[in-house]
């Protein structure tokens, strides 16, 4: 299949190596020349605007947005929805919020487009492993891109098949790959949504745990309560065989094992808006969700008071997103 891919960011670059490995086209476009040229010297064909990748895609023209949620994302499919010939299908594959996808497919769909919007984890290193997508939009749509979708997850790889979902009716197959159609526009960023909530969770239990271990050489203590432990060899152990292992944890590791003081790291963590919204439907439905709104608020505090659990968290969002949090 071809494909047109605005945004060659570190995960819209990415996503379209992975695409050409296994042989669909890519044409990509990005106000990043540098970008462009990279990938260009890799195989794919570029376009010099929207308005030259539409004369280059295929029929039906299939465009994957990989920009920032928000404006960027906004005016570009508001501008491909302007130019686009009718029977397009534009994805969103960044993190929008799900509100604003509903509306985006209500005006495809008004200029006689689709609408696509694919949840997308996987961070720096979807490349190797493959991305986790949770994908909103039109049955047919979603099933006729189904080979790009496969292209880009992990496949069943080396984990273990769940038992009983081999015979159990109404589970997508789908999802053993590591991607699955979640409903009607929207679903897929809503899913999403609540995913990167729940990641905003176990990162803080991560680094309030570690802050913990860190702490008992406090000389707030007495002095024969007080504990030198040695943190990356905790986080290493933990890895192997415990209830609490996870890919978190691995990232945790790997950073601990550079430097145990995380000097490198501000410990001033942002969010990127889905935990705001994740908070913002538990309250639309009266669902209590304390761990998650407490996470949310650790952030916010971060930005005024930094502990050594800010900086595991930062070393963390570092792991799996590349987001540089430089010590001010």
């Amino acid at each position: 299949m071809k494909i047109g891919i605005i945004g060659l960011g570190r995960m819209g670059s990415n996503i379209a190596r992975r695409l050409m490995r296994v042989g669909h086209e890519v044409v990509g476009y990005d106000r990043d020349e540098k970008a462009v040229n990279e990938l260009a010297g890799e195989g794919a064909e570029v376009a010099s605007s929207i308005d030259d990748m539409r004369g280059k895609l295929s029929d039906p023209p299939i465009w994957w947005v990989m920009l920032p949620a928000g404006a960027p994302t906004e005016s570009t499919v508001t501008e491909i929805c302007e130019k686009a010939d009718k029977g397009s299908i534009v994805i969103d594959g960044g993190n929008s919020f799900y509100k604003d996808d509903i509306r985006r497919a209500r005006m495809l769909k008004d200029h006689g487009c689709h609408y696509v919007d694919v949840g997308t984890s996987g961070g720096v290193w979807g490349l190797e492993r493959g991305f986790c997508m949770m994908i909103g939009g039109e049955d047919d749509v979603v099933h006729m891109l189904d080979p790009i979708f496969e292209a880009l997850a992990p496949g069943l790889g080396d984990i273990p098949r769940t038992a009983g979902r081999e015979d159990k009716e109404g589970l997508d197959p789908r999802a053993e790959k590591g991607y699955i159609h979640a409903g009607p526009e929207g679903a897929g960023h809503f899913v999403k949504m609540v995913h990167n909530g729940i990641e905003y969770g176990l990162m803080e239990a991560y680094a309030e745990g570690f802050d913990i271990l860190k702490g008992k050489m406090s000389d707030k203590l007495p002095e024969d309560q007080r504990f030198d432990i040695n943190l990356a060899d905790v986080a290493e152990v933990w890895r192997r065989g415990s209830v609490i292992s996870s890919w978190l944890l691995d990232l945790s590791a790997i950073a601990l094992a550079k430097d145990q003081m995380l000097e490198q790291f501000s410990g001033h963590v942002a969010d990127s808006g889905e935990g705001q919204w994740t908070i913002d439907a538990a309250m639309e439905e009266a669902v209590p969700a304390n761990v998650l709104t407490a996470a949310l608020f650790a952030r916010y505090r971060s930005r005024v008071e930094h502990t050594f659990g800010d900086k595991l968290l930062s070393a963390m969002r570092y792991g799996f997103g590349g987001h540089v949090e430089i010590p001010q």
